[in-house]
């Protein structure tokens, strides 16, 4: 196998990263893995398939002794010891890391992969920016002169990195000829390189792990782990991962996940928007019972939100492992007070609930809101760095109640529909742009709630949904007039230069995603071709 990197889009320092030394590790990964990584992105399908024609999933009778069996993960160290509030953003670009490792979090989870758009320069100055702030010399000087350093007066945020997911490839790093995985590129060149410098300041090497569907999936990720520890000489164990439990499957596999990482275990996070994402798409043509309502509609407290988050936290404490909450998404406005005050009110009873039923942390989406979640979360734990003794023996969750999306509270409207594709089109230019964070109507929205917004409206299509503010059909007819009129009015806030730059395409695809008879699993994967 042997491995080249185009330069089609060549990258200031990249030759700082894109090492020979760092190129080999990269390809020795794919020699190990690439074939296991396929294979089970390729068996997501029929899995899919078989649960969509019975209408339901199941726990594993296969892996029953794993549940029942007494095990643990092994204790958290030091400095993941205390994750009460979690701060999340790209990795790119570095004035947007430096704020979040001075922002007073515990945790900034750097992000390569949802918040993220992965264009060449994007993935580049990402592992850039986290081997310069691992060597405390990261800065960044704006256009205005404006100088961005890393803070001295208190601690930074600990870097927990967040690579792709495994559906994802890398087109400019080739193994003969074929396009790499997105995650093994992403975590190759963050390991090999910032492996040393993290173990030296006893912060890592630790990492966020997202949109697996089973524990197989886990599995390949521990063995890429142990590769990965013998081949630079690190102790065993001496790598953690946090699992993102953010595809329906992988709620029915949560403790069979924490035992395939064995000693790289660190917890499970709530990932809510994917969550409800892979929801749709999961039982996207498995009849009316699975029509979700407006997204605006669907709380955490919602039946089958609640069964996926107290069990969430029952198996995370039952195996010493951390639970981590969801996200406040919420971005504070400048102008409007009354409008701040509301949401943050939402945002400390959301912390409220999480901290209350045994979550050990949350995540925020702006440094503003980390002393909401850390007052939140102080009141609970006080002077203990975690909740961990907390196990909610008293919870027991069934396959029943986590697939109860019919007692859910709300309905589909015209205005739903109309927020899902303002939403869509919004996100995917932005996006297109190459900006993975994007905000919209003091939102922090990125893949997750896109995926969320046009999956609702293929499924609404697909299922005959009927309005209930207008008695409407959804329809491919009434779906293509309510995305023309959302272009517009997209046309109208941005002006006519962004507009033909990025609104044009992003209308396109997201016509393309909803309007098709086939469902396309994410919409990052026709997105991606636009930007390479």
């Amino acid at each position: 196998m042997t491995i080249t990197v185009t330069d089609s889009q060549p990258v200031d320092r990249a030759a700082e990263i894109l090492t020979p030394e760092a190129l080999a590790f990269v390809e020795e990964l794919h020699t190990r893995f690439a074939a296991r990584r396929d294979e089970l992105v390729g068996a997501r399908v029929g899995r899919r398939e078989a649960a969509a024609r019975a209408g339901r999933l199941d726990f594993l009778p296969e892996t029953k002794d794993v549940r029942e069996r007494e095990w643990s993960v092994p204790a958290p160290p030091p400095a993941l010891a205390d994750r009460r509030v979690e701060m999340t953003g790209p990795a790119s670009p570095a004035k947007m890391a430096i704020n979040a490792l001075n922002s007073g979090a515990k945790v900034w989870l750097a992000d390569l992969e949802d918040a993220s758009c992965p264009s060449w320069p994007n993935v580049v100055d990402a592992i850039l920016n986290l081997r310069d702030a691992a060597l405390g010399t990261l800065s960044f000087t704006a256009e205005d002169g404006r100088e961005y350093v890393l803070r001295t007066d208190a601690p930074l945020a600990v870097v927990v990195t967040r690579p792709r997911g495994w559906h994802l490839d890398e087109a400019h790093v080739l193994l003969d000829g074929r396009r790499a995985v997105g995650a093994l590129v992403d975590f190759g060149l963050h390991v090999f390189h910032l492996a040393g410098p993290l173990l030296d300041s006893g912060r890592g090497p630790y990492y966020y792990l997202p949109k697996m569907e089973s524990h197989l999936e886990a599995r390949l990720w521990n063995d890429v782990f142990t590769y990965a520890e013998e081949r630079l000489g690190l102790e065993p164990g001496t790598i953690r991962a946090t699992v993102l439990i953010e595809t329906i499957p992988a709620a029915f596999e949560m403790e069979e996940i924490l035992y395939e990482l064995r000693d790289h275990a660190s917890g499970l996070n709530a990932g809510r928007w994917d969550y409800l994402f892979s929801v749709i798409k999961y039982f996207r043509d498995a009849g009316p019972e699975f029509v979700l309502v407006d997204r605006a509609d669907i709380t955490m407290t919602a039946p089958f939100m609640r069964a996926y988050t107290e069990l969430l936290v029952r198996t995370c404490h039952k195996r010493g492992a951390f639970a981590m909450g969801g996200m406040a998404a919420f971005i504070p406005s400048r102008r409007d007070a009354e409008a701040n005050a509301a949401a943050f009110a939402k945002v400390r009873a959301d912390k409220k609930r999480e901290a209350g039923d045994g979550f050990d942390g949350s995540w925020v989406a702006h440094p503003d809101l980390v002393p909401v979640c850390q007052e939140v979360f102080d009141g609970v734990l006080g002077d203990r760095p975690n909740q961990l003794d907390r196990t909610r023996d008293e919870v027991s969750v069934t396959a029943d109640q986590l697939l109860d999306i019919a007692s859910t509270a709300g309905s589909n409207t015209l205005q739903g529909l109309r927020d899902n594709l303002y939403v869509a089109v919004a996100y995917v230019a932005v996006w297109l742009s190459g900006n993975g964070a994007v905000a919209i109507h003091n939102l922090m929205e990125d893949a997750a709630t896109a995926e969320i917004s046009r999956a609702q409206v293929w499924q609404q299509i697909h299922n005959g949904v009927t309005l209930a503010d207008t008695g409407e059909t959804v329809t491919k007819g009434l779906v293509a007039r309510v995305l023309d009129e959302e272009v517009e009015r997209l046309r109208g806030e941005v002006g006519p230069e962004a507009f033909a730059a990025h609104y044009l395409a992003a209308k396109e695809l997201v016509a393309s995603l909803v309007l098709s008879d086939d469902f396309v699993d994410f919409l990052t994967l026709p997105a991606y071709e636009l930007v390479v």
